[in-house]
Parts: C-alpha cells; structure tokens; sequence
C-alpha cells in the first residue's frame, strides 16, 4: 500500500513539474558571437561567426523609420552596440540590455538641447501588447516571450549588436 501511495505522490510531481515555467532555459550550441538586427525587414539574426543560428520576428519603436535622436522619440537606436545587462524580472517578462546611448548618441542629443535616452533592451511582449499592433515599444526590439527565453539563455552579456535600418 506505501508503495502505490509513493508511486501515486510521484506521478502528482511529475504531472505539476510538467507544467512548470520554463522562462529559464539552458543553451548548449554554438556561442552566439554577434546580433543583428534589419530594421526594415523586421528581423533579428543571431549568428555563430558567419553562420546564422536563429532569426525572429520582431517589433520596434513605436515611430520606427530612423536612428533614435532623443527621449520619448520611439524610435529604436541604429549602430554598433553591445549586449550590456540582463533583467530576469522585467516588466516585459525577461529582457537583455542594449548599450545605448553610446557617446555619439548621446553628442548628438546635447547637440539638440535634449536627453538621448536610454533603457533600449530585446524583450517579451506582454499580454496587453499581443494585439496586432507590430511596432509599440519606446524603442526597444520586442519579440514573443517563448522567443525570449531562448535569446535570453543564448545570448551572454557583451555580445556585439549591430542595429541595421
């Protein structure tokens, strides 16, 4: 009897760990050494050397033609960046940090009289943005929350992103 008690408590395990989160997932293939974006293609392209391992869907600031000039502008950065930080408990479910605005960024916004803002990250799309609407970040690239576990585990901190118009 203890043991059919034993065996039952561990199909319960089994069945719930079945249902458990999986925003952390583990990558063991080929290290992703650069990230690039094409703007008007709505893509991103993780790649190993010259090789392309993954590409996405993506969307982008809400005003998407251009290099992002200053705060509040909506448009998503062009250049050569770097993978900078991570945020596993971001309100955009996981995310991982763009190294914006580097200092030519942020010349050209003084240059205007204005802040060339910040906080530009590859990110999930919450629940009240999954409604059709492409392009509704700040300026950041958003890409599924399923997508996003996967770029998260696969993309390491310093990484090189070149954002293409």
């Amino acid at each position: 009897m203890r043991a059919l008690i034993h065996l039952g408590a561990l199909l319960v395990f089994v069945l719930l760990s079945g249902c458990a989160s999986t925003k952390y997932r583990t990558y063991t293939g080929p290290e992703i050494t650069q990230l690039v974006v094409e703007k008007e293609a709505r893509r991103l392209y993780l790649l190993s050397g010259q090789d392309v391992i993954k590409t996405y869907k993506i969307g982008l600031g809400f005003s998407p033609v251009g290099h992002k000039a200053v705060e509040g502008d909506g448009r998503t950065p062009e250049g050569r960046y770097i993978i900078n930080r991570r945020n596993p408990n971001s309100q955009f479910y996981l995310s991982i940090g763009i190294s914006y605005p580097n200092s030519q960024d942020i010349a050209r916004a003084r240059k205007l009289g204005k802040s060339p803002g910040g906080d530009i990250f590859i990110h999930g799309r919450p629940a009240k943005y999954r409604n059709g609407i492409r392009d509704w970040t700040a300026g950041c690239i958003a890409v599924s929350d399923r997508e996003m576990e996967e770029i998260y585990a696969m993309v390491r901190n310093g990484t090189p992103i070149l954002i293409k118009k």
